[in-house]
């Protein structure tokens, strides 16, 4: 409790309310929807703090709620076996993206933050369900992985192409939310290890991590229970306004 008190100190109490806020807003959002927190906590954050330092805060938050929503459907073991080529080249995407990019906090990564989520929130409110016919799937699985790797090791955001890549294979709702969390979980391990390699990830990240996985499970509670009174279409469209607006503001004051 002394560290937790201690942490928030050290922020300042605009910044503490921001972080606290941000985690919040962001397990609501994954508790409703089954996806955002990264996305979300990436966008807040990006406002105040460099994007390596938001990444940081958000990997054990990210990884805990991700194995939990991966380890229950009973769809596993056949995801792997489908999905592998998709997940290797996530890793392998951000590797390469951590050692020739990385997130050096300039100008140029914030915009690709908003890009990235104005590009998202677009495709979530203007593009149809898609379909991918399973014979496109050994070559398209990988070529979205890949881009998905890099664009995760600049900016922190691994939805994009992913998100609507698996969306568009037909899956049940069951193993589609357990895709969404293999894909989500390989990506957070892949950028904690592109963060370790580029020095932004040390103890003092991982307490601090920690930490806001306090507010972001209380915020995943209850976008939970909020979820069997609303809407989950509605809460949608409200998720990807939000979020291209927010993509919107970074792409132009970045």
């Amino acid at each position: 409790m002394n560290a937790l008190a201690d942490f928030y100190q050290n922020l300042g109490l605009a910044l503490s309310l921001l972080v606290i806020a941000t985690f919040i807003m962001a397990g609501l959002v994954k508790g409703v929807i089954g996806l955002g927190l990264p996305t979300v906590a990436m966008g807040l954050l990006g406002l105040a703090m460099a994007p390596s330092q938001a990444a940081a805060l958000l990997i054990i938050p990210a990884t805990l709620t991700n194995v939990w929503q991966l380890a229950f459907g009973g769809h596993l073991k056949g995801l792997i076996k489908r999905l592998w080529p998709l997940l290797l080249m996530i890793f392998l995407g951000t590797a390469v993206g951590t050692l020739s990019i990385g997130m050096a906090g300039g100008h140029w990564v914030v915009r690709g933050l908003g890009a990235a989520l104005l590009l998202y929130a677009l495709s979530g409110l203007l593009l149809p369900t898609l379909q991918v016919n399973p014979r496109h799937e050994p070559w398209l699985g990988p070529l979205c992985g890949l881009i998905t790797g890099v664009i995760t090791s600049a900016t922190g955001v691994f939805v994009i192409p992913a998100v609507p890549y698996l969306q568009a294979l037909g899956l049940q709702r069951d193993e589609l939310v357990q895709a969404l969390g293999l894909s989500f979980t390989v990506s957070t391990l892949a950028l904690a290890g592109g963060l370790f390699w580029r020095g932004a990830l040390g103890s003092g990240e991982l307490t601090a991590s920690l930490l806001v996985l306090i507010p972001a499970m209380l915020g995943m509670g209850f976008g939970q229970w909020l979820r069997q009174r609303i809407s989950a279409v509605l809460f949608k469209r409200v998720f990807f306004i939000g979020l291209g607006a927010l993509g919107a503001h970074l792409l132009i004051s970045g």
